[in-house]
C-alpha cells in the first residue's frame, strides 16, 4: 500500500460519513471489523454494529442542525503481519493519523468538537483497501 492509496481511501472513507452514508461507510470496513472509542463500553465488531453507530451519529447531526467534517492527517503508515495471509493475498498496514472533528451550525463559526488519534490496521483485499481494526484516543481525556 502506497501513501497515495492510503490518503485517497480516508478522504472517500471520511467523505462518505459525513455525507450521511451510513451503509457504504461501513462497507469499507471487513466484514468482521472491530471499532474501539473511549465514548464506547464495548468494541463494535461487524460492518452492521458499524452501520449502525454511523446511522445514530448521522441523527444526532441532523437533530442538531450541523456539519460534521472529519479532518485526517499527519498520517504514518507501517507495514505489519497481524492480519496477514499469504494464502489470500491479504496486506495489512497500520496507519496512525491525527484526526479533528469540525462541526458547523447553521449561521455559525466552524469549530474544532473533537481532537484525536486514530489507529487503523489496514487490509488489502481484492484490490481494495478495508479497515480491519480502529480504535480511536481521545486529546481530552487520559489514557488508560
Amino acid at each position: 500500500m502506497d501513501s497515495t492509496e492510503i490518503q485517497q481511501f480516508y478522504a472517500r472513507h471520511m467523505q462518505l460519513l459525513d455525507g450521511g452514508s451510513a451503509e457504504a461507510w461501513a462497507r469499507t470496513f471487513t466484514p468482521d471489523a472491530t471499532f474501539t472509542a473511549p465514548s464506547m463500553t464495548e468494541p463494535v465488531r461487524g460492518r452492521e454494529g458499524i452501520a449502525a453507530g454511523a446511522r445514530a451519529a448521522i441523527e444526532d447531526r441532523a437533530a442538531a442542525r450541523e456539519v460534521h467534517r472529519h479532518w485526517v492527517n499527519m498520517t504514518v503508515t507501517s507495514e505489519t503481519d497481524e492480519g496477514a495471509d499469504a494464502a489470500d493475498g491479504t496486506d495489512s498496514t497500520e496507519a496512525v493519523s491525527y484526526v479533528q472533528i469540525l462541526a458547523t451550525g447553521r449561521g455559525a463559526a466552524p469549530r474544532v468538537l473533537l481532537s484525536c488519534v486514530m489507529r487503523d490496521r489496514l487490509v488489502s483485499r481484492d484490490g481494495e483497501l478495508l479497515v480491519a481494526q480502529r480504535r480511536i484516543s481521545r486529546d481530552d481525556r487520559p489514557l488508560s
